[in-house]
C-alpha cells in the first residue's frame, strides 16, 4: 500500500507505506494538516510504525510534532541531516511552514539499511547532493525519492548542504542501477518511472 497526500506550502508529498497484511505503516516526510494524515491512517486501521525523513528540509517537516505526539513511533533520518532536522534556523520551518519545527532523531537510516513493515522490507538509499543525508526509499518496485529526482527534474543543490556533483552521482550509482519499472515518487509534483527519467536525462 502506498498513499499520497500534499500538503504545506510548498505543496508537498507525504507519503504513507504499509504492508496490507500486518497493517504496519511508515509515514514519510509528513507535512500539511496532521488531520488528513490521521484520517488516512485510522480509516486504512494502520499501525505507524515509523516515521521517516528523506531530508530535513522545513517543507518536509511540517506536521512532524504532531505524527509524533500521536503515534509516538521513532523519527528516522540520515545522520547527515540530523543538524537540519533539529535546527529551525537551518531548516527554515517557519519560513515554509509558519511554525518553528525541530525534532531529534530516534533512528540514524544508513545507506542500505533495512526496516521491516510486517513482511515487507524498506530498503534505505544514501543519496546525498540535494542534502548532505538525502536518502531515498525503496518499498518493492516503489521508490519514494524525496528532492533527489522529480519527474523531468532534479533537486535543486543551492541550499544550504547542496552539492550538485553529489546528485548527480547519486542518481546514476544509486537510483538509474534500479530496474527501469520502479515507480518514482518524489517530494514534489507526480510519480514517474526509472526508465522515463533515464530516457529524460541520458546524459547521466
Amino acid at each position: 500500500m502506498i498513499k499520497k497526500l500534499v500538503g504545506g506550502n510548498l505543496y508537498t508529498n507525504c507519503y504513507i507505506i504499509a504492508d496490507e497484511l500486518s497493517r504496519e505503516a511508515a509515514v514519510i516526510d509528513p507535512v500539511g494538516d496532521f488531520k488528513y494524515i490521521n484520517d488516512l491512517i485510522t480509516s486504512n486501521d494502520l499501525k505507524v510504525k515509523y516515521i521517516l525523513m528523506t531530508h530535513g528540509h522545513g517543507d518536509h517537516i511540517g506536521a512532524l510534532p504532531d505524527v509524533k505526539e500521536c503515534y509516538n513511533a521513532p523519527i528516522g533520518i540520515n545522520p547527515a541531516d540530523e543538524e537540519l532536522l533539529s535546527n529551525a534556523a537551518l531548516n527554515q520551518s517557519t519560513l515554509y511552514e509558519n511554525r518553528t519545527v525541530e525534532a531529534t532523531a530516534d533512528i540514524y537510516l544508513k545507506d542500505n539499511d533495512i526496516l521491516k513493515l510486517g513482511a515487507k522490507d524498506i530498503k534505505v538509499l544514501h543519496t546525498p547532493g540535494h542534502t548532505k543525508g538525502s536518502i531515498c526509499i525503496l518499498f518493492g518496485k516503489e521508490l519514494i525519492s524525496g528532492d533527489t529526482l522529480f519527474a523531468r527534474g532534479i533537486g535543486r543543490t543551492d541550499l544550504y548542504g547542496g552539492d550538485y556533483e553529489a546528485l548527480i552521482n547519486s542518481i546514476k550509482t544509486k537510483l538509474f542501477v534500479l530496474p527501469e519499472d520502479t515507480n518514482v515518487h518524489p517530494g514534489h509534483g507526480g510519480s514517474t518511472t526509472i526508465l522515463a527519467e533515464k530516457m529524460n536525462y541520458s546524459i547521466i
